[in-house]
């Protein structure tokens, strides 16, 4: 049997021999037709395509592969055969476990491809040969690739063996902040069930944890859809004393080795859409194509908006009310509303955690449905009915792009007037990219675009000296004095 005599045929083999990469299979190379032999690798290992496989994908090593095979002589003499016992083998792939050329020849396989491969001595039995196969010895081995599984040591120190059961579909795999609904079952070495989530599985935020330290890592890995079986050695089968309240323990045996067949059934992704976690969004449904609105867009949404025990102050786009409509950026709305709304695609619905930072503040407000308290949290149900993006400067004409800066220029203005520098400032840069000196003016607009140009940087520079930035104002400062006085620059000391 090839399983049995891979030692023996390990210990022959040159280690130089068993350093080429599955890439030495010539990726320009035509695909192989029926009945075509090609020599494979630089050893010598040869190829004859005897039934096309599926699909795209090869094994690699560590996977656990499932083939058929028989092996010959070059006369055409037998000396083994899986199909003659009825039953295929399983091995790992570049584990020793076969001789070193079937290993390199797996790598080129599809699945249920079938193939011929000739093996030099030094791939096969080496000079000692074996039962069948005399001494320096070219074998031959037919082989049909029925299945693998992929294999992948998730911690790279052999504490989770992740053996991929069934693939995923193309989304994923989810990230820390993001909410997961798995199903799993765990067993110990004995088969006796420690856990298993009911029928419709269980969700958890993937930073927060669940039963064992290697569910959210393994979870990580994975792929919509994707079933897995885990082997978990006993350092990621418990959690450090206190490290995680929020997960109630599971009692087994210390040192214990886990067997978990875990499926990732779904997932919400969760995004920090202010980059400080107060304004949070959770993706209930996602939106059409991968088109978003932006900033200065003209949305259309509707919305249940509560407290955080659920209390609903205000609604609208239900019970025949109109939706909302406004333009992102535009202080219209609250800033945390606004800067998520800027984040959608058309028909996505989510829901919204706002800090009161980006909500009410500390002040109270009354709505028609509710009051809403000092430095509430604000809760929305949000759908982006759709909305119409703000054209792009290259998209506009020479007096659109002047109205777009005046307009943006004003706002900032407006901000400035009210202390809040850090949008003045976004709102004079993007004014100034509408009339900059990359656009092509013509003669009689070239000393208006010029003024606005070199206004929207001084007051660019104000804002930054305002936030204490000295080298943006540095900066800004000497693009409105070149623009003016030509090669100069502007310094503080």
């Amino acid at each position: 049997m090839v399983g049995g005599k891979a030692t023996n045929a390990s210990d022959i083999a040159d280690e130089d021999e068993l350093d080429e990469e599955p890439g030495e299979v010539i990726e320009s190379a035509p695909p192989f037709e029926v009945g075509e032999e090609r020599q494979i690798n630089s050893s010598g290992l040869k190829k004859k395509l005897i039934k096309p496989g599926l699909g795209w994908d090869f094994p690699d090593f560590g996977d656990e592969v499932t083939v058929h095979y028989v092996g010959t002589l070059l006369d055409g003499t037998k000396f083994d055969s899986t199909r003659d016992r009825d039953e295929p083998f399983t091995f790992k792939l570049g584990h020793g476990q076969v001789v070193p050329g079937l290993d390199h020849a797996l790598l080129t396989m599809k699945k249920a491809e079938i193939a011929l491969f000739t093996l030099p001595h030094e791939l096969g039995y080496g000079a000692r040969g074996t039962e069948g196969v005399p001494p320096n010895c070219v074998i031959q081995f037919e082989v049909e690739l029925i299945s693998w599984i992929t294999v992948v040591d998730i911690c790279k120190d052999g504490g989770i063996i992740k053996r991929i059961i069934e693939k995923g579909g193309q989304t994923g795999p989810p990230s820390d902040l993001d909410e997961v609904l798995v199903k799993y079952e765990a067993r110990l070495d004995d088969g006796t069930i420690v856990a298993k989530t009911p029928e419709g599985g269980v969700e958890f935020y993937v930073k927060d944890g669940h039963f064992v330290p290697a569910l959210p890592k393994a979870v990580k890995t994975m792929k919509k859809g994707e079933k897995v079986n885990l082997i978990v050695q006993h350092q990621y089968a418990l959690w450090d004393s206190g490290s995680n309240p929020k997960i109630e323990s599971i009692s087994f045996p210390l040192c214990s080795v886990l067997n978990i067949n875990l499926e990732l059934v779904s997932f919400k992704p969760v995004i920090d859409v202010t980059g400080d976690s107060k304004v949070i969004k959770k993706i209930l449904k996602e939106g059409e194509s991968t088109i978003t609105a932006n900033e200065g867009a003209a949305v259309m949404i509707r919305y249940t908006a509560m407290l955080e025990d659920g209390t609903v102050f205000e609604k609208k786009g239900f019970d025949g009310e109109g939706p909302l409509e406004f333009i992102t950026d535009e202080e219209q709305v609250i800033a945390g509303l606004d800067r998520a709304a800027a984040t959608m695609k058309k028909k996505e619905q989510a829901i919204l955690s706002i800090n009161s930072e980006y909500g009410f503040g500390s002040t109270e407000v009354k709505h028609e449905l509710a009051v809403v308290p000092p430095n509430s949290t604000l809760v929305y149900e949000i759908e982006m009915l759709d909305f119409i993006k703000e054209k792009a400067p290259w998209e506009m004409s020479t007096q659109e792009r002047i109205a777009a800066a005046e307009k943006n220029k004003g706002g900032g203005n407006i901000l400035f007037k009210n202390g809040k520098y850090q949008r003045a400032s976004k709102k004079y840069d993007k004014a100034a990219d509408y009339v900059s000196e990359d656009a092509s003016f013509g003669q009689d607009v070239q000393k208006l675009v010029k003024a606005l140009r070199v206004s929207c940087w001084l007051n660019g520079a104000a804002c930054s000296l305002k936030l204490n930035d000295f080298t943006e104002a540095i900066k800004l400062c000497s693009k409105a004095g070149t623009s003016l006085y030509g090669n100069c620059r502007f310094t503080i000391s």
